[in-house]
């Protein structure tokens, strides 16, 4: 159990009304109304000691609220009941009687705190208690004494205050009972209690315990507690009379602290939290001004040369707890000492699995603290000395850490600052350094100086991306676009004298840039562009914009582009060419091709303020992104702004020829056409941020997409098109394997760093799992090897080998004792070593080249996941584009290709992608291409391919999609009109001069009846169809025309389909069409009679056919049958129709007859119950026992006897048959007797003696003095009597 004293009396529960005050109970009627009284108030008592503490605190408030409303001795009842209920058995119960205890003594002040002491004392009087009822009693004692405390009358009384702390003080010696809780609840009392009262009456008291203060550490903290709470009675010299030194910290003291502080770290082990001893230690230390002692001495010096690790991580929880108490030089002292750098150490070695990890507790701690101080000054401490906790250079904290965002703005200033100048000027001297042990022993070669650089460096870099990455740290766009000006200028570019126009160039780097260094700062780059394309308004702008008003992403305050700011910075850092020199400077060409891009920029800003916004910010946007790719492949983006000014010249010349009414066919593609291509070349790359940039420009471009544009996306998706792609994608390969190399991850090179630093005791058993790892990745090796086929040509090439030395004999010849000599076999052993070692690189390319074909396989198929986003965003754009259409039949293909295959994650993700922009971008898109006139024999034709494809499908979910394909041009075709009958004439008129005499809206309505038409035949007619009832069932219910038209097909298949499951699918068919309320209006009069007459003889041939109901299929057939005759009949008797339902009556009475038939039963019934008849109840009759005295019978085997079948045989040898056995064998041949034995009948009647006298017998039993016997069903009583004969007899 563990209980947390609470160190202020507990208020009383607000009362509660009365209906609330108890949960309602049933009301028990007396003539006097005191049992129902007595009832609920008892009931409290019980509700005290449930474990939900909710239903406890409920009964509290009822039993006080009835205790002020009730007269006589229900007090006195409910003092004596609850002072029982303090040892209550069950650990939940004492709590509650020791909460309501204190609340009756805090609403009851009349009661006397004496008396209740006193009956706590005698009703739980450990010294009279027996030995197993002590632990309840100690209890009793604990809670009883908590309940006084908690009622806040204990300090009124300074005399019950005292026999109270005695009482604690004598539980102490309970340990194994309630550990601390004496020690705590004292602490508790003390805080509480006046300081004259403490130094009148509880300073003797307590004195014995404070003078061996440094016995236990609930001793130390008393006295601690003590200390802070009365420091004018705990004075130096009264101190040095207890302890014998007037501090609590001397160094005569400090072996005993230790000692002390490691069982208390050793006590919190399986807790893992800090004890409160801990924290009341430090402040003291802080009164006494011996803290840097402490810490030093105790700490450091003591606690931290324990290698046990509850003693570690004590240290850590003191340090990160004591960060609020601590001053700014106390702060340094501990953020540079031992425990950081053993924390740091840990922090490392924890990366391995199945560690525990200190480290997000740590976190918590900084989190807190940053939280709730304000002081600028020991934020930008406690952040600057966990950054400079370095291995080797690089910070064990993560680059992206949560406390960042508790930091105060002019905080996180100086912080960015400090990053920067470490990156600029590494000084490792202010950084605690430290090394693991295993690191220590490694004694290679290496520059660590170096190493170190360009580990701190890429930290740094990594955080600043991170800080601007982050949300919900609080920023200026100030320091953002210095963060970004700074990763840009030392990525591209280097100072060489200061400038004032250039703030990067105020401070020099005292260790170069290493290539390494600077590509990783590339990639940084970029990878910052991309969070910056993403990045909300900022500042002020986010607050002032209007809520409704839609969010713009990716710009400043001003409304430019963040990459716009940079290539502005970039432009000024190209023209201080004496300031500033770029690490790979720009040929004539790229400088010409970057004023040109710049111009162009400008020029289209001017244009986007015009009606085509759109089209001017993609390609603004387009040439910003290629242009700052010159600083890292110059050639390629030539290549891009070259097509990229040819595409907005083309743009231009379109925008001046828009009202020509013919334009002639270049030969070179449109621009939109160079568009696709440039932004499919994007999507090629492993880059996040060309995959975003790519989706936006097609987004402001895709009302502009042509036919072959589209057709440009599409080949992405033919297979026949892959071998085509080979080459660009391996480039991608490489160029994703050099971004892999410079990521700037934190969490990758703490992982890598954490596999060489270990504790001495777990290198061997790594190096064993090492040594494990090889030798299963060599067997594994020489399984494949000999998994491979034999290859005969290296068979016959071993054969040369061989028999060039004469090796293998020929045939009828015999192998002489001396074959070869040294020399010869030397150089067999050669010819053989190479000819394997030849075959082992062979087998080495085959895998090689084997791997290389799946990663290019996966490159390839992550490059069409990407080109998917060009297809969503194409249908969500432009839903009333009629190239849609085009798009229908290549996602079914991926549909198709990809269903059957789920290899990997990688496929699945691809399929579910494509499936869903298939199903809700275009079959469920609200709006839908209108002007389909001349071109609505194409959509005929498709719905026609779609169907026929669904049909022929072997997996019924791809012809899902392919129907709903086909319904979604149906709807096309369709188009708004609701009223399928045409009965104005000029309607007529119109459809007979375009030749449409049966067609609605643009829809053939023949052929699209004949196409349906040909699937539901199809579909009724072949046993293995693709097709489903549900396709049909949703082609009735959307297009109310067609239902009408496949109507007669379906009423037909209720008798003509080819399986039970066909026949109940037209039943349901036929029920959605004849509720359809459109077809009621298409049937007018004695046609709907027809109809209705019709479709019951055909339910009614269709139930003739019915002879059994037991598999589950024709239980579904009948089901559907039933379903649609209860519609038919209702309708029949509703209308008033004269129709006959005779014969239907006739056969729903045979089905009642059938096997099974009660699986059926209820809805069989409802029908019956229709046509007028009821279900006959069936008469329950009690089966009664017969007596055993007469009914004639086997007699029931003896328990105990094995049966023939179970026994051994061959036990022993067969004995000799002696003349008893052979009468036996004479008088009854084959073995059976005609009565029982009489042994075995004596028997079995003393045992049901014996069994019938335990039984009880029931009151009619004995009032009519019956004792019959029960007797066991027969079948279990169908043993044969030969057995128990049999094994008597031979006996």
């Amino acid at each position: 159990m563990v209980l947390s004293p609470s160190p202020a009396p507990t208020p009383a529960p607000a009362p509660a009304p009365a209906a609330a005050a108890a949960p309602a109970r049933t009301k028990l009627t007396h003539s006097g109304g005191v049992l129902q009284k007595n009832r609920e108030f008892l009931d409290f008592f019980w509700d005290i000691a449930k474990p939900e503490q909710e239903i406890r605190l409920m009964a509290i408030s009822g039993l006080l609220e009835y205790l002020r409303s009730s007269e006589g001795d229900d007090l006195e009842y409910t003092i004596q009941r609850l002072i029982e209920g303090l040892a209550a058995t069950r650990e939940t119960a004492r709590p509650g009687f020791s909460l309501a205890l204190a609340q009756v003594l805090q609403c009851k002040e009349t009661i006397l705190l004496r008396t209740i002491l006193e009956q706590i004392k005698k009703k739980h009087d450990i010294n009279i208690t027996k030995k197993k009822f002590i632990r309840n009693a100690v209890f009793g004692n604990f809670f009883g004494v908590l309940a006084l405390s908690q009622s806040g009358r204990l300090i009124k009384e300074p005399d019950i205050l005292l026999e109270s702390i005695q009482l604690l003080q004598s539980l102490s010696k309970y340990r194994q009972y309630l550990r601390d809780l004496p020690a705590k609840t004292i602490m508790d009392i003390l805080s509480e209690t006046p300081e004259n009262v403490f130094k009148k009456i509880l300073f003797g008291a307590l004195q014995e315990d404070m003078s061996s203060a440094f016995s236990t550490p609930a001793q130390l903290h008393l006295l601690l507690v003590a200390l802070q709470r009365f420091p004018k009675v705990l004075k130096p010299k009264n101190l040095k009379k207890l302890l014998g030194s007037s501090a609590i910290l001397s160094p005569e003291n400090v072996a005993k602290l230790i000692e002390l502080l490691k069982v208390a770290a050793r006590s919190v082990k399986k807790d893992q939290t800090l004890p409160p001893l801990a924290l009341d230690l430090v402040r003291v230390t802080l009164q006494e001004g011996t803290f840097e002692m402490f810490w030093k001495d105790v700490v450091e010096n003591g606690l931290l040369k324990e290698p046990s690790g509850p003693t570690s991580y004590f240290c850590f929880r003191l340090l990160g707890a004591s960060l609020p108490l601590l001053s700014l030089s106390q702060l340094n002292l501990v953020l540079t000492g031992e425990v950081m750098r053993q924390y740091g150490d840990h922090v490392v070695i924890a990366q391995l699995p199945k560690r525990f990890r200190f480290g997000p507790e740590m976190t918590n701690l900084v989190d807190s603290f940053l939280e709730s101080t304000q002081d600028e000054a020991k934020q930008f401490m406690v952040i600057k000395g966990f950054s400079s906790l370095t291995n080797y250079g690089h910070p064990v904290i993560p680059s992206y850490w949560k406390v960042v965002c508790r930091l105060q703005s002019s905080v996180l200033v100086k912080y960015v600052d400090w990053l920067k100048n470490m990156f600029t000027s590494p000084d490792f001297d202010i950084c605690t350094e430290f090394s693991t042990k295993r690191q220590k022993e490694n004694k290679q070669a290496i520059d660590r100086t170096q190493h170190s650089v360009v580990r701190l460096r890429s930290w740094i870099v990594a955080r600043l991306i991170s800080i601007v990455d982050n949300w919900q740290v609080k920023k200026e766009e100030d320091l953002v676009m210095d963060i970004a000006r700074f990763i840009f200028f030392h990525a591209f570019f280097g100072a060489k004298r200061y400038t004032s126009d250039i703030p990067e160039t105020e401070v020099t780097l005292t260790i170069p840039l290493d290539e390494k260094t600077r590509d990783m700062m590339e990639s940084s780059f970029f990878c910052l562009l991309n969070h910056l394309n993403s990045l909300p308004p900022l500042g002020d702008s986010a607050e002032l914009g209007d809520k409704n008003e839609k969010r713009v992403f990716g710009v400043t305050a001003d409304g430019n582009l963040w990459i716009y700011c940079l290539v502005q910075y970039a432009s000024v850092l190209l023209s201080q060419e004496r300031s500033v020199q770029a690490v790979k400077p720009f040929t004539q060409i790229q400088r010409k091709a970057w004023d040109r891009m710049l111009q162009s920029v400008e020029d289209l800003q001017k244009k986007s303020k015009t009606a085509r916004k759109q089209e001017a910010s993609a390609f603004q946007l387009l040439f910003l992104l290629v242009g700052i790719q010159l600083f890292k492949v110059g050639e390629d983006s030539l290549a891009l702004l070259s097509d990229l000014h040819k595409c907005v010249e083309e743009w231009e010349q379109k925008k001046i020829k828009k009202h020509s009414t013919h334009v002639t066919r270049k030969e070179e593609p449109d621009w939109v056409e160079v568009m696709v291509e440039i932004l499919l070349s994007f999507l090629s790359q492993p880059n996040r941020l060309m995959r975003q940039v790519s989706k936006m420009v097609f987004t402001r471009i895709c009302p502009h997409v042509t036919k072959e544009a589209l057709q440009l996306i599409l080949d992405v998706f033919n297979p026949e098109s892959e071998e085509g792609e080979e080459s660009a994608l391996i480039v991608t390969e490489d160029f994703e394997k050099s971004q892999t190399k410079a990521d700037w991850s934190n969490d990758d090179e703490m992982e890598d760093e954490s596999d060489s630093d270990e504790s001495e005791e777990e290198e061997d058993d790594n190096d064993d799992g090492a040594d494990d790892s090889d030798e299963d990745k060599s067997e594994e090796d020489a399984e494949e090897e000999r998994e491979e086929a034999v290859d005969e040509n290296f068979r016959m090439e071993l054969m040369k080998v061989l028999q060039t030395t004469n090796a293998i004999s020929k045939e009828g010849e015999s192998s002489s004792d001396e074959e070869a000599d040294d020399e010869t076999m030397m150089a067999l052993d050669k010819n053989i070593a190479a000819l394997f070692s030849e075959r082992k690189k062979r087998l080495q390319a085959a895998k090689d080249k084997k791997e290389k074909m799946m990663k290019e396989k996966a490159l390839r198929k992550n490059f069409k996941i990407k080109v998917l986003d060009l297809i969503e965003v194409f249908l969500a754009k432009q839903p009333e584009n009629p190239l849609i259409f085009d798009i229908i039949e290549p996602l079914i293909a991926i549909i198709e290709e990809n269903l059957s295959s789920h290899s990997n994650q990688q496929e699945q993700d691809y399929l579910r992608k494509a499936a869903d922009i298939f199903k809700n971008q275009l079959c469920k898109a609200k709006t839908y291409c209108q002007n389909i006139s001349e071109m609505k024999e194409d959509l005929h034709k498709l719905m026609e391919r779609l169907v026929s494809r669904a049909s022929k499908q072997s997996d019924s979910s791809v012809s899902l999609y392919c129907f709903s394909g086909a319904l979604y041009l149906l709807r096309v075709l369709k188009g708004k009109a609701i009223n399928p009958a045409i009965t104005d004439k000029t309607e007529k008129g119109e459809k007979a001069k375009t030749g449409q005499v049966d067609s609605f809206g643009n829809m053939d309505m023949k052929k699209v009846t004949e196409l349906y038409q040909g699937a539901l035949t199809l579909f009724m007619t072949r046993r293995k169809c693709s097709l489903t009832g549900s396709m049909f069932g949703n082609l009735f219910s959307r297009f109310p025309v067609m239902c009408e038209r496949l109507l007669p097909l379906a009423i037909v298949s209720i008798t003509d389909g080819i399986r039970e499951h066909q026949r109940g699918q037209a039943c349901c068919l036929v029920l959605q069409a004849l509720q359809s309320q459109d077809v009621r209006q298409s049937f007018p009069g004695d046609k709907w009679n027809e109809l209705i007459t019709e479709v019951i003889s055909q339910v009614t041939q269709c139930l003739k056919t019915v002879t059994a109901v037991k598999l589950k299929v024709e239980q579904e057939e009948v089901r559907k049958c039933l379903e649609l005759v209860q519609f038919l009949v209702k309708t029949v008797t509703q209308q008033r129709l004269d129709i006959s339902l005779a014969e239907l009556t006739s056969v729903l009475q045979s089905l009642e007859e059938l096997e099974d038939a009660c699986k059926i039963s209820d809805l069989y019934w409802h029908v019956m119950k229709l046509l007028g008849f009821k279900k006959p109840q069936k008469v329950k009759v009690k089966a009664q026992l017969p007596n055993p005295a007469a009914a004639p019978g086997p007699l029931k085997k003896k328990k105990g006897f094995l049966p023939e079948t179970k026994k051994r045989k061959n036990w022993k040898k067969k004995k000799t048959p002696t003349l008893e056995n052979e009468q036996i064998k004479k008088e009854n041949p084959d073995g059976k007797s005609d009565e029982a034995p009489k042994a075995t009948s004596d028997r079995m009647d003393k045992k049901k003696k014996k069994k019938f006298r335990k039984r009880k017998k029931t009151p009619k039993e004995n009032a009519a003095g019956n004792t019959e016997k029960t007797q066991e069903p027969p079948a279990k009583k169908s043993k044969k009597k030969s057995d128990g004969g049999k094994s008597n007899q031979l006996g």
